[in-house]
């Protein structure tokens, strides 16, 4: 019944699209077919490549337009390309036109938009208009045809075949909406090597910002911790120096008080120190993710059971970048998920290092529900990583982090 009942609902924007969407097509089709009608006229002559970059502007400017109609109707967000550099001189300019592959991209989606749009207008008004003349069939011919009309196999065919046809209509809509969503994202999104470009930008501006924060912690913790015991350390020993060279003689109670208590201050500063370079670099690492992961799981208050194939080391920034991935995702599991068991498994394949957590929680995980896991797909945006999660409501949820093994 739930499938049936999803079959059957289209959204109005759906609609619409099909049916505001017909003019905006014929539009745009006419315009790209006339431009490379036009181009390929003029290609031989010192009005070609004006025409073709005056052209490709244009079609820039109606792929723009698709692009919020599909997002308005369809409910399709498509990311907008960067814009066109604009360097000096004319012939620079238009070579950047020529050259854009947005330009000749857009003209595409004009061109293959065209057929789908009579496809969506014939779905969504022609289809139902005819399936109403079919369904009433008997009833025109009697009321168009004075006299008796005779009964035939027609008016037994025509109303059932109808209903039928008029039943896949909103699964042809629904089916041609998806088509031009998948056109859109295709064609009126960003090229992928700007696309990759700009996640790089991103990843690098995150990866700055989070080097600058660790810093600044770094910085306040040193200055308000080790710096404030290494005052006190230097206090004790000047008391100590004082204890040495009394009037009187050394008071050597006094002394060993102040040496112990020296050594006390010294103790806590190296575990403070320690405490500082494992978030730098855990020593742990030293000797690989074989040698890490397995002290971390055992440390988790969840149980974890643990599995790894890992044949080869990934390089040192990639290794770092799982361990705390790991770390992070059992912070969750023990935090936020009430599980009572995980699994963590790691392995290398073709060049890509997989690490995965899985526990038997209630589930519900997703990005920006803060638990962590956005800024965690950030710093694993940063060494070209990507984290995947599955976790329904009632769970179990997998979390998998995939990274490259060399950068």
């Amino acid at each position: 019944m739930a499938e049936q009942r999803r079959y059957l609902s289209v959204r109005g924007g759906e609609w619409a699209f099909a049916v505001v969407g017909l003019p905006l097509a014929l539009l745009g089709g006419a315009y790209a077919l006339s431009v490379l009608y036009a181009g390929t006229l003029l290609s031989l002559t010192v009005f070609g490549l004006p025409f073709v970059a005056t052209a490709l502007m244009g079609a820039r400017g109606l792929g723009a337009l698709h692009r919020q109609l599909v997002g308005r109707l369809l409910g399709e967000h498509v990311e907008a390309p960067a814009k066109l550099p604009r360097p000096a001189g004319v012939v620079a300019h238009g070579r950047v036109v020529l050259t854009d592959p947005i330009a000749w991209r857009s003209l595409l989606y004009l061109v293959l938009r065209l057929p789908l749009s009579v496809l969506g207008f014939a779905a969504a008004v022609a289809l139902p208009l005819g399936c109403g003349w079919l369904i009433g069939f008997p009833l025109w011919g009697r009321l168009l045809e004075p006299g008796p009309w005779p009964a035939t196999w027609l008016d037994a065919v025509s109303t059932p075949l109808g209903l039928v046809i008029l039943s896949a209509v909103p699964g042809a809509v629904r089916g041609l909406s998806g088509a031009n969503r998948r056109l859109a994202r295709l064609l009126l999104g960003p090229a992928r090597a700007q696309r990759r470009v700009r996640e790089l930008e991103t990843a690098r501006a995150t990866l700055l910002a989070q080097n600058t924060d660790q810093l600044r912690r770094l910085e306040r913790d040193l200055h308000d911790g080790t710096q404030a015991r290494l005052v006190a350390l230097a206090i004790t020993l000047s008391l100590a120096e004082d204890a040495l060279a009394p009037g009187s003689g050394p008071d050597l109670v006094r002394l060993r008080t102040l040496v112990d208590r020296a050594r006390g201050q010294t103790d806590d500063t190296v575990t403070e120190l320690r405490r500082f370079t494992r978030g730098i670099h855990p020593v742990a690492l030293d000797g690989g993710l074989s040698e890490a992961l397995p002290g971390l799981t055992a440390t988790s208050p969840v149980p974890v059971v643990l599995h790894l194939n890992l044949p080869e080391r990934p390089d040192q920034v990639v290794e770092r970048a799982l361990y705390f991935c790991a770390a992070e995702l059992l912070t969750n599991v023990a935090k936020h998920s009430g599980a009572r068991s995980a699994e963590l498994e790691a392995s290398v394949n073709d060049g890509r290092v997989h690490l995965s957590v899985r526990d038997d929680g209630r589930g519900g995980a997703a990005l920006g529900v803060g638990t962590g896991l956005t800024g965690l797909a950030e710093r694993l945006a940063a060494v070209d990583g990507a984290l995947h999660i599955d976790s329904p409501p009632g769970g179990p949820t997998v979390v998998t982090a995939e990274l490259p093994t060399r950068l």
